[in-house]
């Protein structure tokens, strides 16, 4: 009977659900991310571009991109039976940043994906949640024409803390993307956990 009582409950846990953000710059592969790794069909929301878009939309390292997300990627992921990530890819231009407060409400924290041919890219989505405190680690997505530096070498480039993981990845392979989101889950509870020590003086 106790066996029976506990096996019940077990199966009636509910899963702990956390937000994650993918952010990152035009054409870095948040899409990429997202499809890869989400075991639902995921939500994209991707246009053509147009010539209307092209004094606007900087494609200049991405001359093979022919669509963008206007508003957002969403998928899904379950880490363990008690743990589900909700995703959600940014996007990427400047003109659709009014999106990012509202996509930013509730996350847990974020993804900055990097593309070391155009790290500049990157730069406004770490400002973004450095100065809203939000946890994040860089995710150097791997292209197979882009040189390959160390992590390290990437952390200077971006002048950011030690503090924050750097991980190579590449976005269109599951197992890999699925280290990168450990990696933002990892981050975000050690830095909660620090913000709730006392501080000692």
């Amino acid at each position: 009977m106790i066996f029976r009582r506990s096996e019940r409950a077990k199966a009636s846990v509910e899963p702990v659900t956390l937000k994650i953000l993918v952010a990152g710059g035009f054409g870095v592969g948040k899409t990429t991310l997202v499809g890869a790794v989400s075991e639902i069909k995921p939500l994209r929301t991707e246009e053509t571009l147009s010539e209307a878009g092209r004094p606007v939309d900087d494609t200049s390292g991405v001359a093979g991109k022919h669509t963008t997300t206007v508003a957002m990627d969403f998928g899904r992921i379950t880490l363990r039976e008690d743990l589900v990530l909700y995703l959600f890819g940014t996007p990427g231009q400047d003109r659709f940043w009014f999106l990012w407060d509202e996509l930013a409400t509730g996350a847990l924290g974020a993804v900055v994906l990097a593309d070391t041919r155009r790290l500049e890219d990157c730069f406004a989505a770490v400002d973004y949640f450095e100065r809203r405190d939000i946890p994040f680690v860089i995710g150097v997505n791997c292209f197979d024409d882009a040189s390959r530096y160390p992590a390290e070498a990437v952390r200077q480039a971006l002048d950011i803390d030690e503090g924050v993981p750097v991980v190579l990845c590449d976005a269109r392979d599951r197992e890999s993307v699925k280290e990168v989101l450990i990696s933002v889950v990892e981050h975000a509870m050690a830095a909660a956990a620090a913000v709730r020590e006392p501080a000692t003086t």
